[in-house]
């Protein structure tokens, strides 16, 4: 990543007369490092360093500013315009924020499918989804864990950010909400939001059948990813940055890390089929039988994506996808897997992009523009 300094001061301190006072010298130093993290947490979100001139410098650049949420009849229309069942629209319409909470994650969940699906044959189009939500393969499970992991980390931020109406933030000892928010130290609500949403999920289909099994087994697994990122941050008080006073809150870590865990359980994932527990009374899932292993299957683990049956190539349209034809691709990595053997085309183009970005006083990213060719392959027909 290209290094940028921040024009914290007009002049830089050591060149001052006379020189800085202390406290200003430390200021400036603690915002230029703020800038360095808060640019290393842009590039793994965006793929690759660019800056546009146009960042607004935030500590939480997924998050966004505070909204409050809608009232009345705006709310209720939100509601009823979401593919919602009849009992999870009567929640919507008792929960003020909810609608734009849900719209949140439909929209994260599908940033981060398609993100991590990228090279990948299938890469998280919305065309053929209905009909691959209907089916057991391992892309199905994906889709329900990263569904319902966006899902419990957007209603945790919300509470947090005061867009949702009956809850705030963590309830973390020795802070009060309300305070807490003002002052920038407001916990995300992990335990607020795992409830609510086992209760707008509601009760599961029988326990007879396999794939409401699987679907429920997934849906925790996206839950459970969330939950292993929840981490505890802390935000010293005291003379000159010393930490005599220490504040601390629950916060997630950002969705691109549940992203990547959620990924690794998919390359990972376990194709399973049923056996019922004659103790229980009740259809469990079983992993079929692997050299070396005992002679009945093993149960997954908690941790693992499960799937029925195994996937489609997705190399040809499909209900399932439309295919790989026309898909950018590297020549170096993707190409020969992403084109299914069919060979690629090869066309040169110039590309714009910001380049020699500084950070400028205050508070605004300069970036100068460069024009380089590039070399794009893309899967033939």
């Amino acid at each position: 990543m290209l290094a940028m300094r921040a024009a914290c001061c007009p002049l830089s301190c050591e060149h001052t007369s006379p020189p800085c006072h202390p406290q200003r010298a430390a200021w400036c130093a603690a915002a230029e490092q703020e800038v360095e993290l808060f640019l290393e947490r842009q590039s793994p979100q965006l793929g690759r360093a660019l800056l546009t001139g146009r960042e607004v410098l935030t500590p939480f650049p997924g998050l966004g500013t505070a909204t409050a949420p809608a009232q009345g009849g705006a709310h209720l229309k939100q509601c009823d315009l979401l593919k919602l069942s009849r009992r999870q629209k009567q929640l919507c319409r008792r929960e003020p924020g909810l609608a734009e909470t849900l719209q949140d994650a439909a929209h994260l969940s599908l940033l981060e499918c398609q993100f991590q699906f990228r090279h990948e044959r299938w890469n998280c189009s919305l065309e053929g989804r209905t009909g691959l939500l209907k089916r057991g393969f391992k892309e199905t499970a994906f889709l329900y864990a990263v569904s319902s992991a966006a899902l419990t980390h957007t209603l945790a931020r919300a509470c947090s950010a005061g867009r949702m109406e009956r809850c705030t933030c963590d309830d973390s000892p020795g802070l009060e909400s309300r305070q807490a928010w003002q002052w920038g130290v407001c916990g995300d609500n992990l335990k607020y939001s795992t409830k609510f949403l086992s209760n707008f999920l509601g009760p599961k289909r029988g326990s007879k059948d396999l794939r409401a099994r699987v679907d429920a087994h997934n849906t925790h697994v996206g839950i459970k990813a969330v939950k292993s990122g929840l981490r505890t941050t802390c935000k010293c008080h005291g003379v000159s940055g010393s930490c005599a006073v220490r504040t601390c809150w629950k916060q997630l870590s950002p969705f691109r890390e549940t992203g990547q865990v959620l990924k690794l359980r998919y390359d990972s994932a376990v194709k399973v089929s049923s056996a019922t527990n004659e103790a229980l009374g009740r259809l469990e899932l079983w992993a079929p039988v692997r050299p070396g292993s005992p002679a009945k299957g093993l149960a997954p683990r908690p941790g693992d994506l499960v799937y029925m049956e195994d996937s489609p190539s997705f190399c040809r349209p499909s209900k399932y996808s439309p295919g790989t034809a026309g898909r950018v691709c590297s020549r170096e990595a993707s190409c020969s897997s992403l084109c299914c053997g069919r060979g690629y085309d090869t066309q040169s183009r110039l590309v714009a992009f910001s380049c020699h970005c500084q950070v400028q006083w205050c508070c605004y990213v300069e970036c100068q523009q460069c024009v380089q060719e590039e070399l794009v392959y893309t899967c033939k027909h």
